[in-house]
């Protein structure tokens, strides 16, 4: 500690009689306002062109002068203050410290948007506002601060994507929403990509409610409208419509039917006392060495389950179009988008805004929270997948001259 610190605060002593943190805290902000009040002084005398104590030479009747004070009650990170701001004749005084119509000078509207980022609602960031700042924002407000987001969610919805992404998932969360009085199921659907240099890079959220080929065609025509030319890999959840939407917007993109899903989908006719069984040999099918031999386990795990559980490995025959990519590539490359793993992060960051928020109240507000939680979480993402090398090695090689340098 300087001499220069220690001498201020043996004069903070001096004059305030500090017997705890809260005195600390009462002093602190007393002198806040009064420094912002010479502040603003300085600031007027640079304005007008003299100093207070000085009285100009100009005898024109016109001139500008000092015109006394008005009182402005801000918010602060110790709470509510007034302070005087000078006031002048013309009205011309711009204060830079405390701006017009600014009430607070606490950088809160950062605090609010991280606060919502973490799912939190606006009654219970008003609470915690008033907890410690000791100053009431009401909802109506926090709801402004957060809707300050607004335009960026626009911009970073249209921003210009990379021609090419070897890999790229859509998976599904689900949320309570409510409109016009009514509590309604919505999806929220991560558009993911995994970019020429191996990194995740979310491209959309987009928040639906129907799904159709129609709609899953808007969806990645908006992508080929932002400069997206070629995805190689995309890897889904049985959406409704997916298949015919990818043939008709990336006609050369083959489609992965993600395993992790397909699994979870299976065991849901599976009795609990043979789930661990079942998903055993189901392991057989999507680890065999290449598609030849996991169509014949294929027919092996049919023929042994099919007596108890007729329905369990329908999709599987179904969909096997959709399964077999994976076989051209290696057991470590295949990894890399046979799930839907490399956004499991970011869909348990959005999973907790289920838990901490139980009906949004609006889809609005939803996407407010979404976006907010995803650029949290994509703070993270600093280095390319798991063997990434390897994976653009295979993608180059499966599918030449598509691949970019």
């Amino acid at each position: 500690m300087t001499e220069g610190k220690r001498a201020i605060i043996q004069q903070l002593l001096q004059e305030y009689d500090i017997q705890d943190a809260q005195d600390i805290q009462d002093a602190l902000k007393d002198l806040l306002g009064g420094t912002i009040k010479e502040m603003m002084e300085s600031e007027m005398d640079q304005h007008l062109g003299y100093e207070k104590s000085e009285r100009t030479e100009s005898e024109d009747a016109d001139r500008n002068y000092r015109n006394g004070y008005k009182s402005k009650r801000v918010n602060s990170s110790y709470g509510s203050m007034d302070i005087d701001v000078p006031q002048d004749r013309h009205s011309s005084f711009e204060p830079k410290v405390v701006k017009k119509r600014q009430k607070d000078i606490s950088d809160i509207d950062q605090k609010i948007i991280s606060m919502y980022a973490k799912g939190m609602t606006t009654k219970q960031i008003s609470e915690t506002i008033d907890d410690i700042y000791g100053f009431e924002a009401s909802e109506g407000f926090i709801s402004d601060v957060t809707d300050k987001i607004l335009p960026q969610i626009e911009e970073w919805q249209e921003r210009p994507l990379s021609a090419v992404y070897p890999i790229v998932f859509i998976d599904a969360i689900h949320f309570s929403v409510r409109d016009d009085g009514v509590i309604r199921k919505l999806a929220a659907y991560v558009v993911l990509g995994i970019n020429s240099d191996g990194r995740k890079e979310v491209l959309s959220l987009v928040i639906g409610e129907n799904e159709s080929s129609k709609y899953w065609l808007s969806v990645l025509n908006s992508l080929k409208n932002r400069g997206v030319q070629d995805i190689l890999i995309l890897c889904s959840d049985g959406l409704s419509g997916i298949k015919e939407a990818i043939q008709t917007a990336f006609p050369k993109t083959e489609q992965q039917r993600c395993i992790v899903h397909m699994v979870r989908n299976t065991l849901k006719y599976v009795a609990n006392k043979d789930m661990k069984a079942f998903a055993k040999d189901l392991k057989t099918i999507y680890t065999a060495s290449d598609e030849k031999t996991a169509l014949s386990q294929l027919d092996r795990v049919t023929d042994k389950w099919d007596g108890q559980y007729p329905y369990a490995m329908k999709r599987w025959h179904e969909n096997w179009d959709a399964i077999s990519p994976i076989f051209k590539f290696s057991k470590d490359v295949r990894t890399a988008f046979y799930t839907t793993n490399a956004i499991e992060s970011l869909n348990s960051t959005l999973r907790r805004l289920n838990r901490q928020r139980s009906v949004f109240p609006s889809s609005q507000a939803l996407l407010k929270a979404l976006y907010l939680a995803t650029f949290e979480a994509t703070k993270k993402w600093t280095s390319p997948i798991r063997n990434w090398g390897k994976v653009r090695g295979e993608l180059s090689i499966m599918y030449p001259d598509r691949m970019p340098d």
